[in-house]
């Protein structure tokens, strides 16, 4: 179950600079298959990937990991799922409770998705230049600052007495969570060495996402027609500041070698690429968040403009950290790296993944509303199998990662994942749920939740431990991108195909089926897609998640 959103927290112990043991051995992470040549197993991280400055360990955290015992490790890892589950907790509610929230706080037509869509956009645009200063400064400061603001911000969102000031408070929120994601996945892979440890640790996060989003629904469900929605932001709010006292108490210190400086800050990162990388992603995503919202916004004037901007940006940044590269200087994401064929694979995938599966839910919550008139409880808990699985799915991943190869795991299960929009293509809106929209729901987080595992596993590998703030930015940057993609493409394609159907009347439910019909189409043909970039670009992978010696 893919969580637009998620923050984490950490168990901490107070550790002297001085207990730091030796650099990391560079036993590869990977297992190869007998039949590659020496060329195809080498590690990841070094598969057509050349050295260079910025990728250096020298006077880094290159430190090995600091061993915990086996209650701090379960208490790190609760500690990080917890702080998910809540922060997922808000975007669930949010899904199930917009309409009434729309009505109490009189929020325009044309701004309904903003809530959703500004939360994505902030949280998308500031991944990689968080994740960059995260680096220098040290993941845990980061996170806290994180976790904390995000408390403030969602007390906030429940204490909203207008629309405005909701999407406002939630685009804080994005911010928020910006810093909190890809210092909680640095935490994880900085404190466990290579192994099941770090692997449960990446995958309890992406189950507590499912778990979190689950707990929103059911909650906004009931709260929605009972106490109200602002219910559920206080409490959010009240779990997330259990959850960062305990993560200011459990978080293990930052280690650092050299002591953090303005002039480190100003040399040692990649701003201009930081700019170029944030600007692009922040304009392209407002663009998509406005197409979401309506396709006629498309022929705006100035998102033509923003939009043309945002595309030139692309080729400017690429060749800007080349530029960077080859005078030796920090880049923020080398070109080299993209010559990893594993690394460019997994991106792909991780995209098209998760913008099915967020496109998925989307349109599973407007099929069981729009077309067949369920209520929002009833539509909040058709969502249970999805989340169940997508939990199951993430956890067994996490035991059996280092068992199998990566690309049977990924392919296989975006197989099975492919039959969830197959299903809802072919489904009729008169068949009991149990039919076929219970196991599209079950299906569907196939894909996206082991991917989730296997892709955090496979780039932060990549990534030297200096910079693994930054993988994980990278990782929910891909996320977040593949999720604004693909909800504005398909909902371009719905209301497409609605507007241009036989039915006089466009809102009736036979309309909209026509156009969500298409849709899952779409996804089904995306799913396919993933699989065979899964076949070609993984094929050389073996398995990973394994313990360093």
């Amino acid at each position: 179950m893919a969580q637009t959103t998620t923050t984490t927290t950490t168990r901490t112990t107070d550790i002297a600079l001085d207990t730091i043991a030796a650099t990391l051995p560079t036993t590869p992470n990977f297992t190869p298959s007998p039949s590659l040549s020496h060329e195809d197993q080498i590690p990841l991280s070094l598969q057509n990937t050349p050295s260079h400055p910025h990728h250096n360990d020298e006077n880094t955290n290159n430190a090995r990991p600091l061993p915990l015992s086996k209650a701090g490790a379960i208490a790190l890892i609760a500690t990080l799922t917890g702080t998910t589950v809540v922060s997922s907790i808000s975007t669930g509610l949010l899904t199930v409770a917009l309409p009434r929230m729309v009505g109490e706080l009189g929020l325009a037509r044309g701004l309904l998705l903003w809530p959703a869509s500004v939360y994505a956009l902030t949280t998308g645009c500031l991944l990689i230049l968080v994740g960059s200063i995260a680096d220098l400064v040290g993941s845990r400061k980061v996170f806290l600052l994180g976790c904390f603001l995000q408390g403030i911000f969602v007390l906030a969102c429940g204490l909203s007495k207008t629309g405005i000031q909701l999407i406002m408070f939630r685009a804080m929120q994005g911010i928020a969570v910006a810093a909190c994601l890809p210092t909680a996945m640095s935490i994880i892979t900085t404190t466990f060495a290579s192994g099941q440890r770090r692997n449960l640790g990446l995958a309890f996060m992406g189950a507590g996402q499912a778990l979190g989003f689950l707990i929103g629904l059911v909650l906004g469900g009931l709260f929605v027609d009972t106490i109200g929605w602002r219910a559920g932001y206080y409490m959010c709010a009240a779990a997330n500041a259990i959850f960062f006292g305990i993560s200011y108490w459990n978080i293990p210190l930052d280690r650092r070698i050299l002591p953090m400086s303005w002039s480190r800050l100003g040399k040692e990162i990649d701003w201009v690429g930081a700019v170029l990388a944030s600007t692009c992603l922040a304009l392209l995503s407002y663009v998509l968040a406005s197409i979401t919202a309506s396709v006629a916004n498309i022929r705006d004037p100035s998102n033509i403009s923003l939009l043309i901007i945002s595309l030139l940006l692309v080729p400017a940044f690429i060749f800007w950290v080349g530029h960077q590269e080859k005078i030796g200087k920090p880049a923020l994401i080398p070109n080299s790296l993209w010559r990893n064929t594993a690394f460019t694979s997994i991106c792909l995938m991780l995209m098209l993944s998760w913008a099915v599966l967020n496109g998925m839910e989307w349109f599973f919550s407007l099929f069981f509303q729009d077309v067949q008139h369920l209520s929002a409880l009833q539509t909040s808990i058709r969502f249970i199998p999805s989340v169940i699985s997508g939990s199951a799915l993430n956890i067994v991943t996490g035991f059996l990662a280092h068992k199998f190869r990566a690309d049977y795991l990924v392919v296989i299960t975006s197989l099975i994942a492919a039959l969830a929009p197959l299903l809802m293509a072919l489904v009729n809106p008169a068949w009991p749920y149990w039919y076929a929209a219970f196991w599209a729901m079950f299906l569907g987080p196939f894909s996206s939740d082991v991917l989730f595992t296997v892709a955090a596993l496979v780039i932060t590998d990549v990534f030297p431990e200096k910079t693994q703030a930054l993988s994980g930015a990278v990782f929910q940057t891909l996320a977040q991108f593949g999720i604004s993609l693909g909800l504005a493409i398909m909902a371009s394609i719905s209301t497409s195909v609605t507007e241009n159907s036989d039915y006089a009347v466009k809102t009736s439910p036979e309309a909209l089926m026509e156009g969500y019909r298409v849709t899952f189409w779409v996804g089904f043909g995306w799913m396919l897609l993933a699989c065979m970039v899964g076949v070609l670009g993984l094929r050389r992978v073996g398995k990973v998640g394994l313990k360093r010696e």
